[in-house]
This record gives C-alpha cells, sequence and structure tokens, in this order.
C-alpha cells in the first residue's frame, strides 16, 4: 500500500483544504486525457484512492491508525479498490470536477425567473451642467416586463407542464464505459434547458421570454460638481430579467464638454480677460462674467463678479476671485475663479495718441529702451500655460 500523503505530496498533519488542493493539481496533470506518460493512469488512480482516503475524516483517521479503508469493509469493493471520488463501481465526474475546480455546477432546475443585467448610457453635459447640476431626460433601450403575458412568457390559459425528459429534474445523466469504469456526466436537459418544466403555448409577442425590448424615457438627476467619468447609479432601472425577473440597475456616464471661455481645472475655473494697456498701467475694475451666466435664473449679482485689476498689472497676471469656482460634489463650499489677465497694446494710434505715448515715452527715459531678459521669474507665456493646463 503506498503512503497515500507521500501519493498526494503533503504533510501527515494537512488540513483538508491543502488535500484538495495537491490532488486538483495532480489530477489535473495526470488526468489520462491530458498526460503523455504511459503510467499516467497508474498514477491516476494512486492519486485518486489517496484523495478518497485522505479527504474523508473516518478513513483518514483508520488510515493514520494504520488500516487499510479501501480494502476494509465498505471500501472500494469489487473493482480493485481504487477509491475515486463517487465510489468503487462507477467514476463520477461531478465528483472529479468538485475537487479539481471547486464547488459543483447547478443541479436540479434552475428557476425562469431571474435577474436582468445592468445596463450603461453615456450622457453629454455642458460645464455649466455638470458645474451646477441639472435633470435632463435620457432616452433608455432596455428589455421590460411583457405586456402580453406580464413575464409568465406563456399565452393567455397556458401553464409550463413537466419535461417529459428529465421528468422535472432540469438535468439529465449519462454513463459511458472506461477502463476507469462507468463515467457518469449530469448536463443540463436539451428538452427544457434546465427548466424542469416546457411551455407548450408561449407567448407570441416575448417567445415564452416575458420581457421585449422598448425604449423609454427617463428624467436623470445629476448633482452638482460631476466632471467625465462620473456615474449615476440608478437602483432597478436597468434591462428586466428573463421571465419578467427583477430589473438590473442603470448606470449613467457622464462626459463633459469643453467650453469657449473656461477651463475647469479640479473644483476651479480659470479664464483670460483682455485689458487695454492703459488700465493696466492706472488700474482699474473690471467685470468678467461667471458660469453662473448661462444658468437659467441666475441673478443679476451671480452672472457676474467684479475684479479689482491694481495699477501697473503686467500681462499673464493672474486674480483669483474666491467661492465662484465649481461647486464640491463631495463636500461643500466652491472652488475659486483664476482671471488671467492678457494686457493689449494698441495697433491703430491717431496722431494725437502717438504724441501723447512718446511724451510718456521722453518723461520715463524711455525714447530707445533695450529689451532685457527677465530669469528670475516665470514669463507671461508660462504663466498662461500654468493657468490653463493645471
Amino acid at each position: 500500500m503506498s503512503d497515500y500523503y507521500e501519493v498526494l505530496g503533503v504533510p501527515r498533519d494537512a488540513s483538508s483544504e491543502q488535500i484538495k488542493k495537491a490532488y486538483r493539481k495532480l489530477a489535473m496533470k495526470y488526468h489520462p486525457d491530458v498526460a503523455d506518460d504511459a503510467d499516467s493512469a497508474d498514477k491516476f488512480k494512486q492519486i485518486g484512492e489517496a484523495y478518497a482516503v485522505l479527504s474523508d475524516p473516518q478513513k483518514r483517521q483508520m488510515y493514520d491508525l494504520g488500516g487499510d479503508p479501501m480494502r476494509a469493509g465498505g471500501g472500494a469493493g469489487g473493482m480493485g479498490g481504487f477509491g475515486f471520488p463517487g465510489g468503487a463501481s462507477g467514476f463520477d465526474m461531478g465528483g472529479l470536477f468538485d475537487a479539481m475546480f471547486g464547488a459543483q455546477g447547478q443541479r436540479g432546475p434552475r428557476s425562469r425567473v431571474r435577474r436582468g443585467q445592468d445596463a450603461l448610457v453615456r450622457l453629454n453635459l455642458s460645464l455649466a451642467e455638470a458645474a451646477f447640476g441639472v435633470t435632463k431626460p435620457v432616452r433608455v433601450e432596455t428589455a421590460v416586463v411583457c405586456p402580453s403575458c406580464a413575464g409568465k412568457g406563456a399565452a393567455d390559459g397556458a401553464e409550463p407542464q413537466t419535461c417529459s425528459t428529465c421528468h422535472g429534474q432540469g438535468d439529465v445523466q449519462t454513463v459511458q464505459r472506461s477502463f476507469l469504469g462507468d463515467i457518469r456526466t449530469v448536463s443540463p436537459c436539451p428538452n427544457c434547458r434546465g427548466y424542469g418544466t416546457v411551455i407548450p403555448n408561449p407567448c407570441g409577442e416575448c417567445s415564452g421570454e416575458g420581457r421585449v425590448r422598448n425604449t423609454r424615457t427617463i428624467n436623470v438627476k445629476i448633482p452638482a460638481g460631476v466632471s467625465t467619468g462620473n456615474r449615476v447609479h440608478l437602483d432597478s432601472q436597468g434591462e428586466v430579467g428573463p421571465g419578467g425577473g427583477p430589473a438590473g440597475d442603470l448606470y449613467v456616464e457622464l462626459t463633459v464638454s469643453n467650453h469657449e471661455v473656461f477651463k475647469r481645472d479640479g473644483d476651479n475655473l480659470e479664464m483670460v480677460a483682455r485689458l487695454p494697456m492703459t488700465a493696466a498701467a492706472l488700474g482699474t475694475d473690471v467685470w468678467v462674467d461667471t458660469l453662473e451666466a448661462e444658468v437659467e435664473g441666475t441673478t443679476a449679482d451671480e452672472a457676474r463678479v467684479k475684479v479689482s485689476v491694481p495699477a501697473g498689472t503686467q500681462s499673464g497676471t493672474r486674480l483669483v476671485v474666491t467661492g465662484r469656482g465649481v461647486p464640491r460634489l463631495r463636500g461643500s463650499g466652491r472652488g475659486d475663479l483664476g482671471v488671467t489677465l492678457l494686457v493689449q497694446t494698441p495697433t491703430s494710434l491717431d496722431d494725437t495718441q502717438r504724441d501723447l505715448l512718446r511724451q510718456l515715452a521722453t518723461a520715463r527715459g524711455e525714447s530707445r529702451p533695450a529689451a532685457t531678459v527677465d530669469r528670475g521669474h516665470k514669463g507671461f507665456f508660462s504663466r498662461l500655460k500654468d493657468a490653463f493646463d493645471g
């Protein structure tokens, strides 16, 4: 008699999970259908015998005490004593697959009523809609309960009948002879597809499915502060299941369009405002439109904001308006509005304006200025790029 622990390659104090794991690995390696070795069949028998003993607590205890449970009464019997899972008179493939691949597949009739799949639709939003929230209609094409049979799948007055092939069991068993003995396999009944019943007079509208395809419109509430890639989860608004089963969930994936004025950076908004050279030099107050201006019902105070520009402001200067950015999706408050100023040099001057500028240049000693390179600070283009690239 071989040492069963050595056959499976496990210690004598191995747990049941270790024994099962070792058996799975060896059984797949030495199964005659996949192994090329001439002695693979013998090894496979030894592996099965070792597993049959060590996986059974009573047989394992008898073996540990020096007995031979495979030759004792109630052991393997007349098929040579090979203790494959499922008994000695035949080889149960279901038991082998249980040990090799985990839990055995479903046995018995399966329900016609099952939960439906989740559904996914995509929705485009403007920046203002994403920032401040909106309720939008969404067209969804999904499976709904069949209106003719109310999900039963049978025509009026018809009732499911017990399958004559599997007699309501939902699966059928086949037996094949091999050098290992009888190999039994279990598979869903081909007549009833595993349901255990057949519908002799199915519904003409849904063909017995209990559901039909339909397009409907759902109003989806989008919270303030969403961004591209966020999803809104709607319970039980997805596909109705077979047999009129409960519906899955609906996910609405959001895409936010780019804006021609504002660029979003997290919870902040960035914009560029053009400013005359004289206003930048002297300082001024400017009014800029906010993103709220695109929302219906916005007040005048919400639609615009005053930005104070200090005297001597340079092109690329970024001024911050606190709390006029995007509302935070998870939390309170809002981000900021960054206004990057672009100082404009006049390109068309009359004689009077040209004379005034010459007088200013003479007064400032800038009649013949020399260009200088500022190495200590970021240039205008770098500051502008930072404002928009985030």
